[in-house]
């Protein structure tokens, strides 16, 4: 029994550094990335490529992986002020989508791609807003969006880094310049009122020399108009109606008394 004892403990000694030094460099030997990650293997400080998706076999001490996602990112660019061309001031803000297509050039070829997009969407937005017109700003939200995206994609190309899509999220102006605009919008729809008043008297006019036109080569057409005009005041319920008489009955009577004016 005792040198079975001594056995067991023998191998328990010899088990116990195994699996200490197996505990400190298996998490350095073996490695595991995800379906959107991919590895940077550096050699003694040489990059020899990258490794990935799944099981990754590296060697202690010598090598050293970066990984690196795949999948798109969003940055928000804070809130910039500037002037635009037409020398008003505004404050804009906007968001930047990106993702990494070069895994082993943003590594390599810039200190930090996320830190370097981000500095490089704010300068191209100012840049962009400052060659753009108000009205082109507030308007042409696309076209300013597409501007933008190739720009800072230009930028970004050599990184690895390709932008899928930037857009303005919000456009502040003065309050100075918000009452201008209002009260300019008030005046607008003003001349449009009195625009589309002025046509409607002129369609009517039109109508009603028609209409006089009409009823002069046809008579009964006056006495039609009549006659229904009749029937909407009898619906009406009114106590009171007024029948026009034609001024050819009064004629004869109107006649005589100017030719014998009463005696005083």
């Amino acid at each position: 029994m005792p040198p079975l004892f001594d056995v067991f403990a023998r191998l328990i000694s010899l088990a116990i550094p195994i699996i200490i030094i197996c505990a400190i460099f298996l998490p350095q030997i073996v490695r595991i990335l995800r379906e959107y990650e991919r590895g940077i293997i550096f050699r003694l400080g040489k990059s020899i490529g990258t490794k990935g998706p799944g099981l990754v076999l590296l060697i202690p001490i010598v090598d050293r992986m970066v990984k690196v996602d795949l999948r798109v990112i969003t940055i928000n660019v804070p809130q910039q002020e500037m002037m635009t061309r037409d020398n008003v001031p505004v404050t804009v803000d906007a968001v930047v989508y990106f993702r990494v297509l070069d895994a082993e050039a943003a590594i390599i070829k810039v200190a930090d791609f996320l830190k370097a997009t981000s500095l490089i969407a704010q300068t191209t937005l100012r840049s962009v807003i400052g060659q753009a017109e108000l009205d082109d700003l507030l308007a042409e939200r696309e076209r300013i969006n597409q501007n933008l995206q190739e720009v800072i994609d230009r930028h970004t190309e050599p990184w690895g880094v390709k932008v899928t899509a930037v857009e303005v999220k919000d456009v502040v102006l003065p309050d100075s310049m918000k009452r201008s605009m209002a009260g300019q919008a008030e005046s607008e729809r003003e001349r449009r009122s009195k625009i589309i008043n002025a046509e409607g008297e002129y369609q009517a006019a039109e109508k009603l020399v028609q209409a006089g036109r009409l009823m002069g080569t046809e008579p009964i057409a006056l006495q039609l108009r009549f006659l229904q005009t009749m029937r909407e005041i009898s619906s009406e319920q009114a106590t009171t109606t007024f029948l026009p008489i034609p001024m050819d009955l009064f004629s004869p009577l109107i006649k005589r008394a100017s030719e014998n004016p009463p005696k005083e």
